[in-house]
């Protein structure tokens, strides 16, 4: 009887009292993570506040806190001012295409690299494949798109190739083509990160229960079939929250590569929001109608990551948060 009024008595609530000590028992693990929690308040958080820049007549003066408090309120003008620009909408079709481009190709490609790294048997050539791949990663984009330059001039070695194989009759000059600066860009964003880009995914590979692949080889499942029913669907998951999080960043493409191998030739088609508030907002002195299209661009991600989550979590039951 003893025992069965045991074995029915009700476990404890968890209180604030077992909070607190698993707080402190973890005390050194919070004191290792509050300089990050630190600098993201500082970098990410307290700029917010200059988001009211947006909707007055910002005025670089004497003094920072003169031009804030003293600027003239002028409301929705420069949203107004925003949308009424072309040239704004044309940076915003060259992002938009750049980063659906590199979602669609530049992250599908990482995911069957790390597959196909991970189907490798011999050791030795699997490692020195690993490091060729990770290699460019760490080669900063000034030296890289220089060796693009290089290969893609009109007198390169891209069209020596192709000349030499009769795809081409005469020369072309890539990177004057507006029309290919999208593909470029691409091809050379998967040709830097790739390696990099694979290796979460070659992580969450390795933490499949290797069992799965030995019962599916012994009922007779090919490689190919081992891959489609246990490696992709132990990785749904990872997939998933990296596609939301690269969602989120869809209007955030960079200005780097755009900058370094653009041309004022082909500017209808590399010129990005980056670029765009650099010309026409800071470069300018217009401080306010920058901080308006951060604004933007801001809510845009915002929106997306929330729909992308959302989706994610009706379709397969996974997510972010």
């Amino acid at each position: 009887m003893e025992n069965e009024k045991n074995a029915i008595k009700p476990r404890k609530r968890v209180g604030k009292g077992s909070l607190v000590q698993r707080f402190y028992k973890q005390r050194y693990l919070m004191m290792m993570s509050l300089p990050f929690i630190i600098w993201c308040f500082i970098f990410s958080y307290l700029p917010i506040f200059g988001w009211i820049m947006a909707f007055q007549d910002f005025k670089l003066k004497r003094s920072l806190s003169e031009s804030f408090f003293t600027a003239e309120w002028v409301g929705l003008q420069h949203f107004r001012e925003l949308f009424q620009d072309e040239r704004f909408y044309y940076a915003l079709r060259n992002t938009l295409g750049m980063s659906i481009l590199g979602i669609t190709i530049g992250f599908v490609i990482p995911i069957v690299f790390a597959i196909m790294i991970n189907e490798l048997r011999n050791g030795f050539f699997k490692k020195t494949v690993q490091t060729i791949s990770y290699l460019p990663h760490f080669i900063s984009w000034v030296i890289a798109a220089g060796m693009i330059s290089q290969m893609l001039a009109a007198n390169g070695p891209v069209n020596d190739l192709l000349l030499s194989l009769g795809i081409l009759e005469s020369r072309v000059p890539f990177l004057g083509i507006g029309e290919m600066f999208w593909g470029i860009i691409t091809v050379s964003d998967i040709w830097k990160e790739v390696g990099w880009n694979a290796i979460v995914f070659l992580a969450a590979i390795t933490s499949v229960d290797s069992a799965l692949y030995e019962a599916a080889e012994v009922d007779g499942a090919g490689r190919f079939r081992r891959i489609w029913h246990i490696t992709l669907p132990s990785i749904s998951n990872v997939i998933i929250v990296i596609l939301i999080m690269n969602i989120g960043w869809l209007v955030n493409v960079g200005f780097e590569r755009q900058m370094l191998l653009g041309s004022d030739q082909i500017r209808k088609w590399m010129e990005v929001l980056d670029i765009y508030v650099l010309r026409f907002g800071i470069g300018m002195g217009r401080y306010s109608y920058g901080t308006a299209i951060g604004i933007f661009r801001s809510s845009v991600s915002i929106i997306l990551l929330y729909v992308a989550n959302r989706l994610a979590k009706r379709s397969s039951g996974g997510g972010i948060i």
